[in-house]
């Protein structure tokens, strides 16, 4: 690490943060990077010299321990304590996301109205545009003058590449994605989804499909160089799009082994490595004890997320949903086995919530997630998924927390969360 401080600014240069991703109430950043502290705010770069950190120092801001972070899909969100306790028990993390766009939380305020807040993220790169060019030692120079190029028309063009190389823009991140803070590499084997769900606001109507290797293989070239010198920081992958489970065995795997490969993930500074995709309950019930098997072996922490919404065919009709009480059964009761079965593979589901739900889907909820097993369990976590966005309910709130005391899995809010 390189140290550079004046009076009115202080630099440091290959910053080395934590390198395992950890679940703590202080904060923490990971990898490596570089941090510019002036007298009023704090910005911290990746390797690329793009922002990814910044807070204010000024008594505007809401609290010395939340901070902005931006995405490399160019939105910012607000990392917000709300208590810490709180947070932990309905999220699973010390800190609550917020974002810009609409979502479905049932927490969090509205951060990006407060001035401190906006100011940074309107105008951060005309306070790094005002630093002197000279008088630094050459390393410190070059470094400021890398930093001032990455402006935001570049950070919105680059983005704009990132969804240019899959087709589309990751509209919605697996709950899991949470264990590595949504530090994903996204890499799409298939399009679409089986089922056109009537509830659902986030996938999109594409007819399921699945991409060709020749594709598979030109999205891992552009994905590295886009990624750049950065790439060593990450060791997530997000196998997408909204089913990757459906794609073919083979596919699936020979996929996940390239990647591996590419990304160098086993350079990567992150210790361990995350395998995340979405799947559906006939997906899932139609997978290959081979897969779980082969997954299990290779060098990845898997986190498959199955999208169940309830145990309870008036919902399921209600809802839209093509599937019998009988198959989410049978869903239900082969994650279990699954969870129990592969020590490197946690498949976790995910139910929706609504006042407007009848009681019989909470009731058949709790049918699974309780009744139904008589002792506690440490994997395959619960997702609760609020229907609306943008109308936070403190009854829906209440109904979690009231599933959350009586579930014998880990249960928590899915936040829907785009990259």
């Amino acid at each position: 690490m390189q140290t550079f401080k004046t009076d009115d600014l202080s630099i440091e240069l290959n910053c080395h943060g934590n390198t395992e991703y950890t679940k703590v109430s202080y904060p923490v950043k990971y990898g490596l990077f570089s941090r510019l502290e002036t007298n009023n705010y704090i910005f911290e770069f990746n390797l690329n010299h793009e922002i990814r950190h910044a807070k204010s120092k000024k008594k505007a801001w809401i609290h010395p321990s939340e901070w902005l972070k931006r995405t490399l899909g160019n939105d910012w969100v607000y990392y917000s304590t709300g208590g810490y306790s709180g947070v932990y028990e309905a999220l699973g993390e010390y800190y609550l996301p917020n974002l810009m766009y609409p979502t479905n939380s049932l927490l969090g305020g509205k951060p990006f109205k407060e001035n401190e807040i906006d100011q940074i993220v309107r105008n951060w790169h005309q306070i790094i545009a005002q630093l002197p060019g000279t008088g630094f030692p050459d390393p410190v120079s070059r470094w400021i003058w890398a930093i001032k190029q990455q402006t935001p028309e570049g950070l919105h063009k680059k983005a704009q590449t990132l969804f240019d190389i899959s087709g589309s823009r990751v509209t919605v991140m697996p709950p899991d994605a949470r264990h590595v803070d949504y530090n994903i590499i996204p890499l799409n084997i298939s399009d679409g989804c089986l089922y056109k769900c009537q509830f659902c606001k986030v996938k999109n109507k594409k007819k399921f499909s699945v991409r060709s290797e020749q594709d598979i293989d030109h999205q891992i070239k552009q994905l590295k160089q886009l990624y750049g010198k950065d790439l060593i920081n990450f060791n997530a992958l997000f196998l997408g799009e909204h089913d990757a489970l459906n794609a073919p065995c083979e596919l699936i795997l020979k996929t996940v082994q390239k990647a591996y490969d590419a990304f160098e993930f086993q350079a990567s500074v992150m210790k361990k490595n995350y395998l995340f995709m979405f799947g559906s309950a006939d997906s899932f019930l139609t997978a290959d004890k081979t897969l779980f098997e082969t997954l299990n072996r290779m060098p990845f922490q898997t986190f498959i997320n199955i999208g169940l919404e309830s145990y309870d065919q008036a919902t399921l009709d209600l809802l839209g949903k093509p599937l019998t009480r009988k198959q989410v059964e049978h869903a239900f009761q082969k994650i279990r086995a699954v969870n129990d079965t592969f020590p490197n593979i946690e498949i976790t589901c995910n139910f929706v919530m609504d006042e407007t739900l009848p009681d019989s889907h909470y009731e058949a909820v709790m049918t699974l997630i309780r009744e139904n097993v008589n002792r506690t369990k440490p994997k395959g976590c619960v997702y609760l998924s609020p229907l609306k966005f943008g109308s936070p309910s403190r009854q829906v709130l209440y109904d979690f927390y009231k599933l959350k005391s009586l579930s014998r899995f880990p249960t928590f809010l899915y936040i829907i969360q785009r990259l």
